[in-house]
């Protein structure tokens, strides 16, 4: 009997040793995994993060572009009410017609 719990208790202690070990490598393994999605995830958001930054700073631009074109736009529409603006935009639109076209000035 003495001999039958001595084998009992070093089965015991070889099983939950290899138990230990079963876990540990389990647990390792769920660490690396984790490790490997949030790396990625990073990288995901990052490249994503970059994109976006891109295309803000494209509509900013293109905002700009239209603010200041509205801008001229606006200034010379001002400028027809103003002094000689009747003379100023008939000259524009002479400037718009190509010269090989009829002209036709209604009064």
């Amino acid at each position: 009997m003495m001999k039958n719990k001595s084998i009992n208790s070093e089965d015991e202690k070889l099983s939950s040793k290899k138990q230990q070990k079963f876990f540990s490598s389990v647990l390792l393994f769920l660490k690396i995994c984790f490790l490997l999605l949030g790396s990625v995830s990073l990288l995901k958001i990052g490249y994503i993060s970059k994109i976006r930054i891109t295309r803000l700073r494209e509509i900013k631009e293109s905002y700009e572009s239209e603010k200041d074109k509205y801008s001229e736009l606006t200034n010379r529409f001002d400028n027809l009410f103003s002094l000689s603006g009747q003379q100023r935009f008939m000259k524009d639109q002479d400037q718009m017609i190509t010269r090989d076209r009829i002209r036709v000035i209604w009064r």
